[in-house]
């Protein structure tokens, strides 16, 4: 393919007003939505308006008339509610809202863990700002071309979003380690999943790192789609591709680790005496399969109210609250020492 002669410009948004100013998104939203009188000091609001002109900025006229209307309202896009954790995500959200006087749409992808269509096309009402799941990735350029203030959930802190809410994965995870190895376990498989995002990225690195300096200690890992049923086939292939059979599966979430149990009881494995599972996440499916699983708990609730109480921030020009929400291992039945 020829190399263009000349690279394409890309249209200035209020994000590289923001940074151009040295001020918040907030802020640039305030000033060009004429709404900063009392709120914002003159010097300020004359330096965005001369910065906006200078990068040749242009509002996005369709999402500045959503922003100006009466109804104050958040979209939150996550992947679809069959997934319960998102559901219990949406319903913090949904309460923190209630109290602020504003609503909250929701689109869910489609395709559960694939990426949503543009929002922005189905969008009813006045949108003040986004709450977006890591895992719906592909609606973010959608997100971004409409210029709304954006909070990530569980996502790279390091991206370029206005807030980020996350979770204690990495230490999730270690703990999930720390408890096989004090039981003995030295084998472990790693039922990863395959939706490539931060999160998922982050246990797979915290769990290799946590045991592969252990001298006496294997890993191996194969990666499952989001359903019991592949992920029943992903682990029957791991277990029978002729290597020494773990004592310990790690699964990535629950759902995974359903999967995985269904897998070993059809090879005539039990749970845990031949092989201990473990999940993440503490949906209700936990506590549905027998043995009880052992995961960790994720405050989904809260991970709702701190976005919604994170976009509030942002659009009241306040700094919101970066601490990562703690998680916790629930130890049940799955678990238990190798066999000798």
């Amino acid at each position: 393919m020829p190399t263009p002669a000349h690279p394409a410009r890309t249209t200035p948004t209020s994000r590289d007003v923001a940074r151009a100013a040295g001020v918040s998104q907030a802020t640039v939203s305030l000033v060009l939505g004429d709404k900063w009188r009392g709120r914002v000091s003159e010097r300020t609001a004359a330096l965005v308006r001369t910065t906006a002109t200078d990068l040749g900025y242009r509002p996005n006229q369709a999402a500045r008339s959503l922003r100006l209307g009466n109804t104050r309202t958040a979209l939150l896009v996550v992947p679809a509610l069959t997934n319960e954790f998102f559901a219990r995500v949406y319903a913090g959200a949904a309460a923190t809202a209630a109290t602020h006087g504003f609503g909250v749409v929701l689109y869910p992808s489609p395709d559960g863990t694939g990426p949503a269509r543009d929002p922005f096309a189905s969008a009813r009402t006045a949108l003040d700002g986004v709450i977006a799941s890591s895992m719906a990735t592909g609606a973010l350029g959608a997100l971004r071309s409409a210029d709304l203030p954006l909070v990530m959930l569980d996502s790279d802190p390091a991206s370029d979003a206005a807030a980020h809410v996350n979770l204690a994965i990495a230490d999730g995870m270690h703990q999930v380690a720390r408890h096989l190895l004090d039981l003995g376990h030295r084998r472990f498989l790693h039922l990863a999943s395959a939706v490539d995002t931060w999160t998922f990225d982050v246990r797979a690195h915290t769990l290799t790192d946590t045991l592969a300096p252990l001298p006496d200690v294997t890993l191996h890992t194969a990666r499952s789609a989001h359903d019991v049923q592949r992920a029943r086939e992903t682990t029957t292939r791991a277990l029978t591709a002729g290597r020494t059979r773990p004592t310990a599966l790690i699964c990535d979430d629950d759902i995974l680790a359903a999967g995985a149990c269904k897998a070993l009881r059809r090879l005539g494995l039990r749970v845990p005496e031949d092989v201990s599972v473990t999940g993440f996440d503490d949906l209700a499916l936990a506590t549905a399969v027998e043995p009880e699983l052992t995961t960790v708990r994720l405050p989904a609730e809260q991970v709702g109210e701190r976005g919604m109480a994170a976009l509030l921030a942002v659009l009241d020009n306040r700094t919101p609250t970066g601490d990562d929400l703690p998680v916790e291992l629930v130890v049940r039945g799955s678990t238990a020492p190798p066999a000798p």
